[in-house]
């Protein structure tokens, strides 16, 4: 009985001690920015059509070589901005909330801070669905 007791009270110290301390740890949804960030959907229809467009055009080979090569080029740069757009935003919200590190969702099993709706904000996307589940 003693032992029951001991361990209640010392998991109900544990469990008070973690839920006062903020992780140092803050995750971001980049799946959930993705899926409703008006900025990515442009770009990625835009890259699709353009994708299409040198698939279906009456270019030679070596022609269509090239325009694949260029618009690879193009994605590059744009992934390289949106990625850069991310992590600009989750460092500003990370550091207005004292947070150590920013993760993905994508990997993390549980813990940390999700900081998805700041970034969001930052971000300005305005469509909501909802909340991930932790």
């Amino acid at each position: 009985m003693t032992v029951l007791i001991t361990t209640t009270l010392l998991f109900a110290a544990v469990l008070t001690a973690c839920t006062h301390k903020q992780s140092p740890v803050a995750i971001v949804d980049t799946q959930r920015l993705l899926q409703f960030w008006p900025k990515f959907r442009n770009y990625n229809n835009q890259l699709s059509v353009d994708m299409q467009t040198i698939d279906r055009s009456r270019s030679s080979s070596d022609q269509k070589v090239r325009e694949r090569a260029a618009l690879q080029q193009r994605y590059t740069r744009i992934q390289s901005e949106l990625t850069q757009e991310v992590r600009s935003a989750a460092t500003q919200v990370a550091k207005g909330k004292n947070f150590q590190l920013v993760v993905t969702r994508q990997y993390v099993g549980y813990g940390g801070a999700d900081i998805t709706p700041d970034v969001e904000q930052i971000l300005k996307i305005t469509e909501t669905s909802p909340s991930p589940k932790p």
